[in-house]
């Protein structure tokens, strides 16, 4: 049986520990506040830094366009070109038919406008988007000719704005933005497919391919 001083000290000890427990509370508290802190300035510098934002959109319109159907976008990039016309980007785009029939393409749009011929680089004569024409699994290459540009294809096409360009047969200005003189910054196209005839047992069905993602390319 303990004695009376035992008691008492014991019941000392068991009122000092008490406070412990709403320190811990107090110091969980604290570092939540912390890490919520650290996310909330995270958040902040991302959307302060425009740069960092635009990398994660590129990143989500080429995860996007990559795996659209029937056309899908499987590669991409772009460049400055300035001419007599006015500011040009130059790109070098390669689209897939990842559909299950034949198709043959009749447009190109983006911006609530639309081409439907592009340049043979060696004649330079127009040709109409139709004479493309892509099987399942096949793909055609769209770049920019002159000097400087990505050449891939005899396919020359160009995007613009349309305040810095006027329409022609080869160039698609329905751009929002362009590339930079120095190709710095972003070509982003809004609304952008395709319109194309799809073959099925036999019958031509001409459909529009429209993004639900805008059509994003870093310069460079």
């Amino acid at each position: 049986m303990p004695s009376r001083g035992q008691g008492a000290i014991e019941s000392q000890s068991a009122a000092t520990a008490r406070p412990l427990v709403g320190q811990g509370a107090t110091e969980y508290l604290v570092l939540l506040a912390i890490v919520l802190i650290v996310a909330l300035v995270s958040v902040a510098l991302l959307g302060f830094f425009p740069g960092m934002a635009s990398d994660a959109q590129i990143t989500q319109s080429q995860m996007y366009w990559r795996s659209a159907s029937p056309i899908a976008v499987i590669d991409a990039s772009t460049k400055f070109y300035s001419d007599s016309g006015g500011q040009l980007a130059c790109p070098h785009v390669v689209i897939m038919n990842t559909g299950a029939y034949p198709i043959r393409l009749s447009k190109m749009l983006g911006g609530g406008t639309s081409i439907s011929q592009y340049r043979e680089r060696a004649t330079l004569a127009a040709h109409n988007f139709t004479d493309i024409y892509l099987a399942p699994g096949e793909d055609a290459c769209f770049s920019g000719g002159y000097p400087g540009c990505v050449s891939c294809s005899d396919h020359e096409i160009y995007f613009a704005t349309s305040s810095s360009y006027s329409p022609t047969y080869l160039v698609l200005p329905g751009a929002a933005t362009i590339c930079n003189n120095g190709s710095t910054g972003q070509l982003l196209v809004k609304g952008f497919g395709f319109e194309y005839i799809e073959t099925i047992d036999g019958q031509q069905i001409t459909k529009r391919q429209v993004g639900s993602k805008d059509f994003l390319v870093k310069c460079g």
